[in-house]
């Protein structure tokens, strides 16, 4: 018996030393060199010993150091540059991150007489605000439309402690694919605070420059976000093109699918390409045109892109989470029925009120349809026939049906959620196409779930709820309609490709038979950070 009850002493003092520490909150946020930092959290440890702070990459030395307790630490703020995460560290285990600005190197809006050519930002409209609500940013020489400019709220991901000193946040844009942009005109502009944003500097980007940024703060997250493990992979992929029977004049258009520019994968650069495309970015794709071809011809077109991915990993609290979604445009356009994702079929109705039960909360409502296909959903590999109904219907799907199929139920259950698609890499690099889905949470924004790696790696599966690993590159999020180019064009469509789109290809003219070779992804290079 006293072997059993040291046994539990020492189980339970194992595992209270082995507990990772966690910051609640730090204050001030905004401070300067020689003010006392707060850091109220938990696991910090009695007494610091070899335990350390860090402050933008920069560690203060012994003597900043006023109190540590298991739940606060208090340490004068050593000299640092811009803005930057402060952590814990405690037995080889680095606590989140929060943000800590320095007072000093934030911009302030410049008054008096504007005289620039560029963007000059002079209010924003509230000064703080969660993922998802509106800003109104007004100013001075914006442009009277949009075209290529933007807005720019402050980004950062975790970097390894080899990494951390000199680096700071970086930005994201606000999305298009959440009715990002409201307003734009030449001294007025309304956007909603992108997914990924966090506290820090906002500024508007034009073809005339960048205006003078401003601090915007991140306010209501029930949660966090972290975005980590950077890798970039060079890919490359191409289309072959035979033409049988053609003559002129008539043309080919082809729509290539471009790696996606979001909050996890950043950076998209063209390493090269065989061609000059018709429309360099036209809703995802890059468009070509083949003009004037003639019968026996070879010809074609190749991509190369340069692609930064992170890994993302999510803690939300789902007491925190309020249920619905009131008139947000995401949900309106992410709620609605679609031949792909049939959520107001009967069948989908009639399962997701079984699953759900009373469920009020959108959070929970997620992880129980996400539960049930990987309970129920007889989730593998191999392709199968059909699309998310039959899925259903069978309890047999794949990755494409098991993610459309959770779209369905989130949809359903009234959970704005999209479809993504893109290919997935193995240890080998080995590529193949692969699918999983995202759901909207409001103040919190998008968070990743793969009923496919989830139900395949049990060990896992509570991971690819609300987590996502940096082995996959997004083509697609939702599904892109494109337009044709001419109303009289021949069109092909490509289903269950690494892309979710309506146009491949279309012919014009007097071009009556030619063939494709559309490849698979390759990956060219695997760079780790």
């Amino acid at each position: 018996m006293r072997r059993g009850y040291l046994f539990c002493v020492l189980f339970l003092l194992f595992s209270c030393e082995n507990r990772q520490p966690r910051i609640h909150t730090i204050n001030p946020r905004i401070g300067i060199m020689g003010e006392i930092l707060t850091i109220s959290g938990e696991h910090f440890g009695d007494s610091r010993e070899e335990s350390y702070v860090t402050i933008a990459g920069v560690t203060p030395i012994t003597s900043s150091y006023l109190e540590w307790t298991d739940t606060r630490i208090q340490v004068r703020i050593p000299e640092f540059g811009d803005s930057g995460l402060v952590s814990v560290h405690r037995d080889n285990k680095k606590s989140n991150a929060a943000l800590f600005s320095n007072r000093e190197t934030m911009p302030q809006t410049i008054e008096g007489e504007y005289t620039g050519i560029g963007p000059r930002i002079i209010s924003v409209e509230p000064v703080s605000g969660q993922i998802g609500s509106v800003v109104t940013i007004r100013g001075n020489g914006f442009g009277a439309s949009r075209e290529g400019s933007g807005v720019f709220f402050a980004w950062d991901a975790e970097l390894p402690q080899s990494q951390a000193e000199g680096g700071g946040p970086g930005e994201v844009e606000v999305s298009e694919t959440e009715f990002g942009y409201e307003l734009w005109s030449e001294r007025e502009i309304r956007v909603r605070v992108p997914d990924g944003a966090i506290g820090g500097n906002l500024t508007v980007r034009t073809n005339r420059g960048s205006a003078r940024p401003v601090f915007f703060d991140i306010t209501g997250k029930p949660g966090t976000k972290t975005y980590k493990d950077k890798r970039s992979y060079a890919i490359s992929y191409s289309v072959d093109v035979r033409i049988a029977e053609a003559e002129s004049p008539n043309r080919l258009y082809l729509w290539l699918p471009r790696p996606v520019n979001s909050a996890s994968q950043r950076n998209i650069q063209t390493l090269s390409r065989s061609l000059e495309p018709f429309i360099e970015n036209y809703r995802g794709t890059t468009l070509f045109q083949l003009q004037n071809l003639s019968a026996g011809a070879n010809t074609g077109v190749t991509l190369s892109y340069l692609v930064e991915v992170y890994a993302v990993e999510t803690n939300v609290n789902a007491a925190s989470v309020r249920a619905g979604g009131g008139a947000s445009p995401i949900t309106a356009a992410y709620t609605v029925a679609s031949p792909l994702i049939p959520s107001d079929d009967p069948r989908i109705k009639e399962r997701t009120a079984a699953i759900l039960g009373r469920e009020q909360n959108p959070y929970t409502k997620a992880r129980r349809i996400y539960n049930y296909l990987l309970a129920e959903g007889g989730i593998q590999e191999s392709p199968l026939p059909g699309g998310p109904l039959e899925a259903l219907e069978a309890k047999k799907a794949d990755p494409y049906t098991a993610a459309l199929l959770f779209c369905a139920l989130a949809r359903s259950a009234g959970i704005p959620a999209i479809p993504v698609s893109g290919v997935l890499l193995d240890r080998n690099r080995m590529v193949s196409r692969h699918y999983w889905a995202e759901f909207w949470i409001d103040s919190f924004g998008w968070i990743p779930v793969d009923p496919a790696r989830g139900a395949m790696s049990e060990e896992n599966a509570d991971y690819y709820f609300g987590s996502l690993d940096n082995q996959r590159i997004i083509f697609s999020r939702g599904f892109t309609t494109l337009s044709q180019m001419d109303p009289r064009g021949r069109t092909t469509i490509r289903e269950r490709d690494y892309a979710l789109q309506n146009l491949w290809e279309e012919a014009v003219g007097d071009l009556r038979s030619y063939s494709s070779l559309w490849s698979d992804i390759t990956i060219n290079g695997v760079y780790y950070h």
